[in-house]
């Protein structure tokens, strides 16, 4: 009788799972962008609440809006604080825990807002002549910090408000240009620097810590937060580059000036990137990320502890070979805690101080804004992984435990079909481990045979890992019914610096056999994998394999370049960080030609055969637009059959949500057009 109670239930429990998968289905572009974004999250003093940002796009406005929330950390009920049609972010707390100041665009220009936790309408703070970008509160909760773009040589904020106006209303748009950088990622720079403003918290007036033509803190190479105050508030550490000729300078570095104001002073030595100053609670220390080495933007991030009572400094992770990212405090300045991208993830680490010894706490997905509870038990971050957008988390550090707080996708969630990713190892044509990831298609079945669409991530120095990605979404990619496969090539971060150092003047040779022996590993050992119909895909150091990769022999049916490099030297004249290519190729390609020109899929353009999607945007200035119409032309002159997808208005990424779907509707369609041929 037992048995036959037994196989009920276990019958129930298939024909329920079985009727709750029927009803799922893939995700689709409007489940991609109907997703609510968790942004910024921000422990009160007290440890009772936590703001938090979350963004919502409207596809049919084309435009998203980001308000703040607060959740209960005893009950875990979150409230909607804040609800303008316009942003409101970056919240900062009071140090009674009884209000929250934000930037809010509600009023035309960002300015910075106040309202209570218990209710009411948000009160403006500032008047301010020019936009505010972010802003910290001091611990004691007397001054605001800020950052604004001004003009360097501007007597103050009206005169650079003044010479904008002046600019914005002048029939003669001409620049002229004296000196690198002049454009940056996605905008001109207008001879404006970004400089760190302190405002008391009850007057509306402000003066300037970082005056001079320097930014402040630096365009690049930045840590999560580049500004704070001291734990007595007498002070602000903060980041910045005073190097001539920034354009081929990594070398930011920490300094420190008064509350009042008064000459910064120089912390750090170190000829390479100095960034993220954290003091601890009790004052004594001031920990920062260093890079090793000058020049080379993708080296590894140390924890650096500077003694502001000895003014001595210690390595706190000279034997960890991965790069430390966040870092915070204990309360009692007796550990820290950073996160760290190893093997595919982003971890969770605690250092002890005294004993130096590193203890794994999150190993699983994704976990970013680390943030303490003022006992030290608690700690909460946001969690993401291949099949679920960022929610909030808490790890209870004395037992493990791990729970989650918010669900603001839920519902959308339940009725996606999308599968988690799995690992893959592979040995390389050298011998070497290398990593991969492998999504399945919705409603899998391991007895049909399906298509592989083989993605390429960028950097080259970049990892892909178990998140979700809202640009190179792999759960999207699947779900016309694709296996994903995703391969960390050498170079690739989250595998020790000696393994990330092995794509720098090697761009087309070992990266590319790696990518070529792992895709041979997935023919050979899934089944499932239809080996007639492959494509490849990839963007940024991706498209630029994807361009190597179309003028080399290659089993792909098609393959989609997005911004990618196509002409190494004609580059070089025309991106923004000229450290970059001067690190990965060796000089400049005036006195150093070879590795440019040997690693140009320009050179191997007689070889184009495969069809190819190339896509890019005026607005990108990383790798400029020029460089997706000479791939373009090429493909055109050698009769290949290809496509330009231009967009007019967008970057290095493609933001806005209608763009975002001509994206996908034309990336997938060409992959559906020619995969299945």
């Amino acid at each position: 009788m037992r048995q036959i109670f037994v196989f009920i239930a276990l019958l129930m429990s298939f024909v329920s799972t079985s009727v709750f998968a029927a009803a799922k289905r893939p995700i689709t572009i409007e489940d991609l962008w109907a997703m609510k974004r968790i942004g910024e999250i921000c422990l009160s003093p007290d440890g009772k609440w936590l703001a938090y940002t979350v963004t919502e796009y409207s596809m049919e406005q084309n435009k998203g809006n980001t308000d703040i929330w607060l959740l209960s950390t005893k009950d875990g009920t979150s409230i909607k604080l804040t609800n303008s049609p316009d942003y409101d972010g970056n919240p900062a707390w009071s140090a009674d825990s009884k209000k929250l100041a934000f930037v809010s665009t509600r009023d035309g220009n960002r300015q910075i807002y106040l309202i209570s936790i218990s209710g009411g309408e948000a009160r403006r703070l500032t008047n301010l002549p020019i936009g505010v970008h972010d802003i910290i509160w001091s611990p004691d909760g007397k001054y605001f910090a800020f950052t604004a773009s001004v003009y360097p040589n501007a007597k103050d904020l009206d005169e650079s408000a003044a010479w904008d106006a002046e600019k914005k209303s002048s029939q003669v748009k001409a620049k002229i240009i004296t000196r690198l950088f002049y454009r940056y990622w996605n905008r001109w720079l207008n001879d404006k620097r970004s400089h760190i403003f302190i405002m008391p918290a009850t007057a509306d007036t402000c003066w300037d810590i970082t005056s001079g033509d320097y930014d402040s803190p630096p365009l690049d190479l930045r840590g999560v937060q580049d500004y704070v105050f001291s734990p007595d508030a007498q002070e602000v550490s903060f980041v910045r580059n005073t190097d001539s000729l920034t354009a081929i300078s990594t070398n930011n570095d920490v300094f420190v000036v008064p509350v009042t104001g008064g000459e910064p002073k120089r912390l750090t030595p170190n000829p390479a990137t100095d960034n993220q100053p954290v003091y601890s609670p009790d004052g004594r220390y001031l920990a920062y990320r260093a890079m090793r080495r000058a020049g080379f933007e993708a080296d590894q991030y140390d924890l650096i502890l500077y003694d502001r009572k000895t003014g001595t400094r210690r390595n706190l992770t000279q034997g960890f070979d991965y790069d430390v990212g966040e870092v915070i405090w204990s309360p009692k300045s007796d550990k820290v805690y950073f996160n760290s991208k190893k093997k595919g993830r982003m971890v969770i680490f605690e250092l002890r101080l005294k004993t130096g010894e590193i203890r794994e706490l999150v190993s699983e997905h994704y976990n970013t804004s680390l943030t303490i509870s003022p006992d030290g038990r608690i700690l909460y971050f946001k969690q993401q992984a291949a099949n679920m957008p960022y929610e909030i988390f808490k790890l209870d550090i004395t037992s493990g435990k791990i729970q989650q707080l918010t669900f603001i996708n839920q519902k959308l969630l339940s009725q996606l079909m999308m599968n988690p990713v799995e690992d893959f190892w592979f040995t390389s044509f050298d011998g070497r481990k290398v990593h991969g990831l492998l999504v399945k298609p919705p409603f899998f079945d391991s007895s049909k045979k399906y298509p592989l669409i083989y993605l390429i991530h960028g950097g080259p120095q970049g990892m892909w890992s178990d998140n979700f990605h809202y640009r190179w979404n792999c759960q999207m990619f699947a779900s016309p019914g694709y296996v994903v496969a995703m391969v960390n090539f050498r170079g690739s971060k989250g595998y020790g610096q000696e393994f990330c150092d092995l794509v720098s003047k090697d761009w087309g040779g070992g990266p590319y056999q790696d990518l070529m022996v792992g895709l041979d590993y997935l023919l050979q050992n899934y089944d499932f994998i239809d080996k007639q119909r492959i494509a490849a895909a990839g963007a940024s150091y991706g498209g630029f394999m994807i361009n190597w990769i179309a003028g080399h022999t290659n089993p792909f049916k098609c393959l989609v370049s997005h911004d990618g490099v196509f002409d190494q030297i004609s580059m070089y004249g025309a991106t923004e960080e000229l450290w970059f290519p001067e690190w990965e190729f060796g000089g400049t390609p005036y006195e150093h030609p070879n590795l440019y020109e040997k690693w140009s899929p320009s050179r191997f353009a007689k070889n184009f055969k495969t069809p190819t999607l190339v896509i890019h945007s005026e607005n990108d200035f990383r790798v400029p637009v020029t460089q997706g119409f000479q791939m373009f032309t090429a493909l055109q002159r050698m009769g290949v059959p290809s496509k330009l997808l231009y967009f007019p208005d967008e970057d290095h990424f493609v933001n806005k949500p209608q763009n975002a779907r001509l994206w996908w509707k034309t990336v997938l369609g060409w992959i559906d057009e020619w995969i299945n041929k």
